[in-house]
């Protein structure tokens, strides 16, 4: 890692200590789209999976992000899934929602399909780009099913492309780390250290019924379990770094508001996913009344932060009094 030239950083701002968040693993060509809101006083978030090109067009997608904007979101964050399946498409939404909609706007990603050619058409309207980096070591990657890396670190090199190219286009680097059975014990401080992403957000492997639980399941990932005192072993270990944010099981499920491919909220609050009505149908409120969402814990793991790039583009604002940041 040290071997690799690298751009220098962008400036990013101070980090502000966070509490550790995992999604589950949605299935392929979903898309999650995340963002933080505020009603009045009182901060919210949501998340969701939102975009499966199979259901949702671009024209509907683009719908759901304005709603979401009337209803005051100021972030969205598009993660998976792999977002980069649909190159085109996630670039239109990015562009949509920063430029016309004046959202911030992140991605989260396994960096395995981002191009330069990409980050040069569409990386201006893009302020984070987070790569999800679950072990710098091979054997670890290739067991978790992070590609063919048991001979070669691929998926560390694919981050380091990345990062470059997120200092070249002034993109904030973000990781995510996933910490389960096969990489509790591993020390990443040296490697983190090198890369100094302006994030980096740890969570615990999380199980939820109907959709990584085993059984009927699209993704079994019972076998990655690990206890809170591995977990909290695990922080401790990295609790110099002054950007770890880390995020337990107790803390992140229901602390996200999650979207699904037909823009419904799913409550999680009773360890599956329970569908509302669609924002389309419906709208934001309505719906938004129906995903179990724990306000409290969403203040309590930090959920709000400095979320924007350093831009010299004045941006519309949201209307007075509206839901100012919502995840999808």
């Amino acid at each position: 890692i040290g071997g690799v030239a690298r751009a220098p950083a962008p400036h990013r701002p101070p980090p502000r200590p966070q509490a550790c968040l995992i999604n589950p693993t949605p299935p392929e060509l979903a898309q999650d789209l995340q963002s933080r809101g505020l009603k009045g006083s009182s901060k919210t978030k949501i998340t969701g999976r939102v975009l499966n090109t199979n259901k949702l067009g671009l024209g509907k997608a683009m719908l759901g992000l304005q709603l979401l904007r009337q209803a005051g979101t100021e972030k969205i964050n598009f993660a998976g899934g792999e977002p980069f399946m649909n190159p085109e498409l996630l670039g239109e939404l990015c562009r949509h929602a920063n430029e016309d909609l004046g959202m911030a706007v992140s991605i989260i990603s396994n960096g395995s399909l981002i191009t330069r050619d990409w980050m040069d058409r569409f990386g201006p309207f893009v302020d984070i780009l987070g790569i999800s980096v679950d072990s710098f070591d091979p054997a670890t990657n290739a067991a978790i099913g992070r590609g063919e890396d048991s001979d070669r670190n691929h998926h560390v090199n694919r981050m380091l492309r990345v990062r470059d190219l997120c200092a070249q286009h002034e993109v904030l680097f973000k990781m995510n780390t996933v910490v389960c059975k096969f990489n509790h014990d591993e020390d990443m401080n040296e490697y983190v250290t090198r890369l100094d992403p302006y994030r980096w957000k740890c969570f615990q492997v999380l199980l939820l019924n109907g959709e990584n639980a085993g059984g009927g399941d699209l993704r079994d990932a019972r076998d990655l379990v690990v206890t809170r005192d591995e977990f909290d072993a695990f922080i401790t270990r990295h609790s110099s770094q002054p950007m770890l944010i880390a995020e337990a099981n107790d803390v992140m499920q229901n602390s996200y508001l999650l979207l699904d491919e037909e823009l419904r909220f799913l409550d999680c609050s009773d360890n599956g996913k329970v569908p509302s009505r669609s924002i389309l149908d419906v709208g934001v409120e309505n719906a938004l009344a129906q995903a179990g969402f724990d306000d409290s814990m969403f203040h309590k793991r930090g959920g709000i932060f400095e979320w924007r790039r350093d831009r010299n583009i004045e941006k519309p604002q949201a209307s007075e009094g509206s839901l100012q940041d919502v995840n999808l």
